[in-house]
């Protein structure tokens, strides 16, 4: 058999979908809080971000955070 090339996008798994669904869901309804300061989630990203994280805690499969990569900023101009 052939080697499976594998497409350089991330995987998310069934159960991470689910967790994000939820999440999204108890943000429209108003119910979604966030972390610490307990406070009411309106924002989408942040709704998805908290959707993600307890799928990370419940084990489903998210793939790793991105950590920023440092981008080369090419020559540096010398200033006179």
């Amino acid at each position: 058999m052939a080697a499976r090339k594998s497409s350089g996008r991330k995987r998310y798994g069934k159960a991470a979908s689910k967790r994000v669904e939820s999440a999204m869901r108890r943000r429209k309804k108003g119910t979604l809080k966030s972390g610490r300061s307990g406070k009411t989630v309106k924002s989408r990203k942040q709704a998805i971000a908290i959707g993600l994280s307890e799928a990370r805690e419940k084990g489903a499969k998210v793939p790793r955070k991105s950590s920023g990569r440092k981008r080369s900023s090419g020559k540096k101009r010398s200033r006179r």
